[in-house]
C-alpha cells in the first residue's frame, strides 16, 4: 500500500456488506489505538486494530478484544468474530487465547479445542 490514498486504505478495512465501525481507544485527550469492527446481524467481526506502539506495555490488543467481545454480549449478539487464523503465522497466535474458538472448515464451523 505504498501508494495508496487515504480512500484506498479505507476501502481495505471496510465493506459495502457491512456497517463498519472505527473505535478510539483514547487515555484522555491521547488516541493510542484503533479498533476496526464490522456489525454483522448475528455477530460482531474484528476487521483490524492498530495502536501507538509506544503505549505496547498496555497490551491495547487484549484490550479491544475482550472490549469488543463485551460490546457483543451488550448487543446481544451470538459471536464475536476474530478472523483469519493461520497457525504458522505468529501474528495470529493471540486468537488461540480466547475460548471456546470454532473454524470453519470444509465448509462447517467445528470445534478448535484440542487442536
Amino acid at each position: 500500500m505504498v501508494e495508496s490514498s487515504p480512500q484506498d486504505y479505507l476501502h481495505f478495512l471496510s465493506s459495502p456488506w457491512s456497517d463498519t465501525k472505527f473505535y478510539e481507544i483514547r487515555l484522555q485527550e491521547n488516541l493510542l489505538g484503533v479498533s476496526v469492527v464490522d456489525h454483522l446481524e448475528d455477530a460482531l467481526s474484528a476487521v483490524y486494530t492498530f495502536f501507538d506502539p509506544d503505549f505496547v506495555q498496555r497490551s491495547l490488543g487484549k484490550f479491544a478484544m475482550l472490549w469488543q467481545i463485551k460490546q457483543a454480549r451488550n448487543l446481544g449478539l451470538s459471536w464475536m468474530y476474530l478472523g483469519y487464523w493461520i497457525e504458522s503465522c505468529h501474528k495470529m497466535a493471540y486468537k488461540n487465547q480466547y475460548k471456546p474458538t470454532l473454524g470453519f472448515i470444509n465448509g462447517e464451523w467445528k470445534s478448535m479445542e484440542g487442536q
